[in-house]
């Protein structure tokens, strides 16, 4: 059975001690989508959103919360993140989001690119929620991981 790293041999919550491991350079990416009615998705691609420009915003706040990882999610450790981007790609009924996060470091930031889709979907939402409150956020999931001592990893189809 694979050892649990956020637990000591007591079963206390403790942060991974990283300090003997070597610097590689690290990338993740994450994805997710937000499934909504036509008229959500049109004022989204047209900017007509009374709030503003809905994926401008949503890039934003996905960058600064995967700045921001180590804050939100307990026992993750502060990063000097090194490049975070958040695309979208709209399709006939929702916005898929695609974050990636990179560094030069000991630990990796699968967390960071996770939390950059996340809360970019939730922007989404709260951008588009006055025009359909009956939005899905659905498939926040891990894509892909390179570097560290587990190696690449990507997801299946």
């Amino acid at each position: 059975m694979t050892r649990l790293t956020h637990l000591d041999e007591k079963g206390a919550a403790r942060m991974v001690d990283v300090s003997a491991k070597p610097m590689t350079r690290r990338t993740a990416t994450a994805e997710g989508r937000i499934t909504m009615k036509p008229e959500a998705l049109a004022a989204i691609a047209d900017g007509s959103l009374g709030k503003g420009d809905a994926l401008a915003t949503a890039r934003i706040a996905g960058i600064m919360a995967a700045k921001r990882t180590d804050e939100l999610i307990p026992l993750c450790h502060p990063l000097g993140l090194e490049t975070v981007t958040v695309d979208f790609h709209l399709a006939d009924d929702h916005v898929a989001v695609t974050a990636k996060a990179g560094l030069s470091g000991k630990t990796g930031v699968e967390m960071e690119a996770l939390t950059a889709a996340s809360v970019a979907l939730l922007t989404l939402y709260d951008m588009a929620k006055a025009v359909d409150r009956s939005m899905v956020i659905s498939g926040v999931r891990l894509v892909e991981k390179t570097g560290g001592k587990s190696g690449d990893w990507k997801a299946e189809d």
